[in-house]
């Protein structure tokens, strides 16, 4: 495991980027998929072999390969180190950022976007809906939801705040038998506006 400046272990347990901004079809297409997705979200507590990915999974191992073999070539996945087992060397896999933060696409992705209807990668509210869906129906389910009236400018400013604490969160100690999720977002909605000043909100035509 890596040691972060203040003397505490940090993971994963290689050294890797904070950022990279994903912009690219290749990239984009990488991240269109659960099964690279659930890769690199595995990837983030530790280095691992595509054998061990796979039992992870529960997938064969020639489907993780293919996987990881995508990931590499988008630049997401790679070889932090290797080993010697019975004269075959093993490749342990690692990211290459924290944190992939989707772009401006470039004019090509953004023609495929406009006729697909919607991005190309998966919805992350989607796939945890679908995951807590059954610590919702046992009540085991933490969650809450907020809508305030701000500027776009304000959301975009406030938002890296949110993922330092995703980042936090990434950081716990690894102990006990559940493994918890927690998902955020930030996003525009067409929620009911209560009309008239808001406490610090200068009234038209006033001075």
């Amino acid at each position: 495991m890596s040691i972060n400046r203040s003397g505490t272990p940090s993971y994963p347990d290689y050294e890797l980027a904070d950022r990279i901004v994903v912009t690219g079809r290749r990239e984009l297409k990488a991240l269109s998929d659960p099964l690279r997705t659930a890769v690199l979200e595995l990837t983030l507590e530790r280095a691992a072999t595509v054998t061990e990915l796979a039992a992870a999974v529960h997938r064969p191992k020639s489907t993780v390969a293919h996987h990881v073999n995508v990931l590499v070539d988008a630049g997401m996945l790679r070889v932090v180190r290797t080993r010697k087992v019975r004269a075959i060397e093993e490749r342990f896999y690692g990211r290459t950022a924290r944190l992939f933060a989707i772009g401006t696409v470039d004019a090509d992705v953004g023609a495929d976007i406009d006729s697909a209807g919607r991005p190309p990668w998966t919805n992350p509210f989607a796939d945890a809906a679908a995951e807590s869906d059954a610590a919702y129906r046992t009540d085991t389910l933490w969650a809450n939801t907020r809508h305030v009236r701000i500027p776009r400018s304000a959301a975009r400013d406030f938002w890296p705040r949110v993922q330092a604490l995703l980042d936090e969160f990434a950081q716990l100690d690894r102990s006990g038998d559940e493994v918890f999720g927690l998902m955020a977002g930030l996003y525009p909605t067409d929620f009911p506006v209560l009309r008239g000043s808001s406490p610090g909100e200068e009234k038209p035509g006033r001075r």
